[in-house]
């Protein structure tokens, strides 16, 4: 998949999956992988700069297989920074597939 598609989503997706639950950051890597192909390096910048703008918090949970781990959690200036996110993924994706189906169904 083009790089420059999944640099325009990841930050989607991350904000999605906090919405639903906490999140450690490799769990993220792990659940994002399962649709597409990302590196783990990509995540963690993403993670560090949007708890810097202040849409997560973080803090450490105890683990059974090792050293604690840091977890993530949406706030609420991060709930609303992500549905003004879908809304412009929807808008995006909704003209694009437009422009798709006119080329397609014109050949």
């Amino acid at each position: 998949m083009n790089i420059q598609f999944k640099k325009g989503v990841l930050n989607l997706c991350v904000l999605v999956l906090l919405d639903k639950q906490d999140r450690y950051g490799y769990e993220l890597v792990q659940k994002i992988s399962d649709q597409i192909s990302i590196s783990e390096g990509s995540v963690y910048p993403l993670l560090r700069r949007l708890t810097k703008e202040g849409y997560f918090t973080t803090y450490l949970k105890e683990s059974n297989e090792g050293p604690p781990r840091k977890y993530y959690q949406l706030t609420e200036t991060g709930r609303t920074y992500l549905h003004e996110q879908l809304e412009e993924w929807r808008a995006f994706t909704n003209g694009v597939n437009t422009l798709i189906e006119e080329g397609v169904h014109n050949d």
